[in-house]
C-alpha cells in the first residue's frame, strides 16, 4: 500500500513539476508520462522477481556483478554524454544507465558473501566484501557519478554493519575515517564536487551561481509554510526558478504545493515504507534472505535521508534522487526490482526454515 501510494504521489508531483507557466498558458513536458511507463516496466519486473525461490540468486550473484562491471567499463567508450557526464548507454529506443545495475550486483554478491558465516569479520573477509564494492565504484566515480559512489558504498557499509565486525576491525575504520575524508577531498574529488561542500557550509557567497540550487529550494519549502501553495499554484517551480525540479529536487516542488503538513506525511509514508521492508529482515528464515533485505532496507534508507537532506540544506548536493519522487528510468526499474526481491523473500518465509 505504501509502496502505490509514494508512486502515485511521486507521478502526481512530477506533472505538476513539469508543468511550466508561459505567456499563452500552463506547457508541460513529458516526464511524468515517461514515469509512468517505467513504473509499469518496474512493476512487471517486481512481479517477475517474486515467481522464482530467491535463494537462486546465490548462483547468479557472480555471472551479474561481471556483467555490470563490463557495462560500467563500456560507458568511457560507447556510453552517452548529457550535461558533462558520461553515464548512459544508448540502445536506440532507450537509455540505460549502468551504475543503477551496479547497485543491484554490489547487494546481491555482499548478500552472499556475508550469509556464508554469522561470525564477526575480520580483515580478511571485511576486505574481500569491501572490494565488491570498490570494484564498481572505480568506475562510476569516473563518470563522473560521486551520488552513486556515495550511494553503493554506504548500501554495502550498512549491510557489513549489520552483519558484524571484530572490535578492532571496527575502531580501525573509525579511525581511519578522518584520513578518508581528507583523501577525497584532496584526490578523490573534481573541483565542483569541493565547491558543493563549500556552497553547502555558505550558500550566500554565490547565490547566483554555485549556491542558486540550495537557496531557490529553501525558498520554495519555505514558502510552502504550513498547508502549502496548492497543487500546480507554486511559484518556484511554475515559472522555473527551482532546477532540476523533476530531479534532484522533486521534493522541494511537493514542499512549495503541499507544506509542512504535505512533507510531514510524504516522511511519514517513507517510514511505513521502511518499517515494512526491515520487519521483513527480522521475519526471513535465512540469513541470505535477511541479507538481501538489509541491502534493500539501506539502499533506500541513504537515499531518502541523503536527498531530504540535500533539498534543505543540510547536507551538500550530490546528486542522489527520492526514490518514487524523482524522475528517473534506470532507478525506477531498479527500485521496483528491488522490492520484488523483498516480496518474495516474504512470501517464503511460510514455505521453509533453515
Amino acid at each position: 500500500m505504501t509502496l502505490c501510494l509514494l508512486y502515485l504521489v511521486g507521478v502526481g508531483n512530477l506533472y505538476s513539476a513539469s508543468g511550466m507557466r508561459m505567456a499563452d498558458g500552463l506547457a508541460f513536458s513529458g516526464f511524468y508520462e515517461k514515469q509512468i511507463v517505467w513504473g509499469m516496466l518496474g512493476l512487471c519486473l517486481m512481479v517477475a522477481a517474486t515467481l522464482f525461490d530467491y535463494r537462486r540468486l546465490r548462483n547468479l550473484a557472480w555471472p551479474f556483478f561481471i556483467v555490470t562491471l563490463l557495462l560500467l567499463l563500456m560507458v568511457p567508450i560507447i556510453g552517452k554524454t548529457v550535461y558533462g557526464a558520461k553515464r548512459w548507454i544508448s540502445l536506440g529506443f532507450m537509455n540505460i544507465q549502468p551504475s543503477e545495475f551496479a547497485k543491484i550486483a554490489v547487494l546481491l554478491l555482499g548478500a552472499h558473501l556475508l550469509s556464508q558465516d554469522s561470525a564477526p569479520m575480520g580483515w580478511v573477509r571485511f576486505f574481500k566484501v569491501l572490494l565488491v564494492g570498490l570494484a564498481p565504484c572505480a568506475f562510476i566515480v569516473m563518470q563522473p557519478d560521486l551520488g552513486t559512489t556515495l550511494n553503493v558504498l554506504l548500501l554495502l557499509g550498512g549491510m557489513i554493519l549489520f552483519h558484524g565486525m571484530r572490535g578492532y576491525v571496527l575502531k580501525s575504520c573509525l579511525l581511519a575515517v578522518p584520513g578518508l575524508v581528507a583523501f577525497m577531498w584532496f584526490v578523490g574529488m573534481r573541483d565542483y564536487q569541493r565547491q558543493r561542500v563549500l556552497t553547502f557550509l555558505n550558500p550566500g557567497d554565490d547565490p547566483r551561481g554555485a549556491g542558486y540550487h540550495i537557496l531557490q529550494s529553501r525558498i520554495a519549502i519555505g514558502s510552502g509554510e504550513i498547508w502549502g501553495k496548492g497543487f500546480q499554484e507554486g511559484t518556484q517551480s511554475q515559472l522555473r526558478f527551482l532546477p532540476e525540479k523533476h530531479s534532484d529536487f522533486a521534493v522541494a516542488v511537493f514542499g512549495e504545493e503541499w507544506g509542512f503538513v504535505g512533507c510531514a506525511f510524504l516522511v511519514t509514508l517513507f517510514c511505513l515504507f521502511l518499517g515494512s521492508i526491515f520487519l521483513t529482515v527480522v521475519q526471513a528464515k535465512d540469513r541470505f534472505g535477511s541479507m538481501l533485505c538489509v541491502g534493500v532496507f539501506f539502499y533506500f534508507f541513504w537515499q531518502i535521508l541523503i536527498n531530504i537532506g540535500m533539498v534543505t540544506g543540510l547536507l551538500p548536493v550530490v546528486g542522489i534522487p527520492l526514490p518514487f519522487i524523482s524522475y528517473g528510468g534506470s532507478a525506477t526499474v531498479v527500485n521496483f526490482t528491488l522490492l520484488g526481491i523483498v516480496m518474495n523473500v516474504s512470501m517464503r518465509r511460510f514455505i521453509f526454515k533453515s
